[in-house]
């Protein structure tokens, strides 16, 4: 695995993100923010928060499974969310745990989540993009 996951004494700890990870592989993949949409362009959880999060973590497994890798090479996630209030919390958290027990992982690497004014088009409500670095 070419990601290694810490946290590191003096950094503020949280219960499902990692603060760093540090990557020794050899090939950096960049992948586009997903957002919930399936393999043919319909979205998908129209309305439902948790449903499209999901979504778009099993789109980056996806993409990173076309070219040679997994979750697990993730290095730093940065989540957008138009609108973002703290009430939506529980639903991302229960969307990434759906994603996670399909795909076997427990998704921890460090992330942002940044809140914006609108989404790419008014249905998606989130959208995932990712650093992964494969041996």
């Amino acid at each position: 695995m070419a990601i290694t996951l810490l946290n590191p004494e003096g950094v503020p700890k949280t219960d499902i993100l990692h603060q760093v990870s540090v990557a020794t592989g050899s090939k950096m993949v960049f992948i586009a923010g997903q957002v919930a949409w399936d393999a043919d362009g319909r979205t998908v959880g129209e309305g439902d928060f948790a449903a499209q999060v999901e979504q778009c973590f099993l789109n980056v497994a996806t993409a990173l499974a076309g070219v040679g890798g997994s979750f697990g090479d993730v290095a730093k996630l940065t989540i957008y969310v138009p609108d973002w209030t703290m009430d939506k919390y529980p639903l991302l958290e229960e969307g990434i745990a759906r994603a996670a027990a399909k795909l076997g992982v427990t998704p921890t690497p460090p992330a942002s989540l940044i809140g914006i004014s609108a989404g790419f088009t008014p249905d998606l409500m989130v959208e995932v993009e990712a650093i992964a670095v494969i041996d």
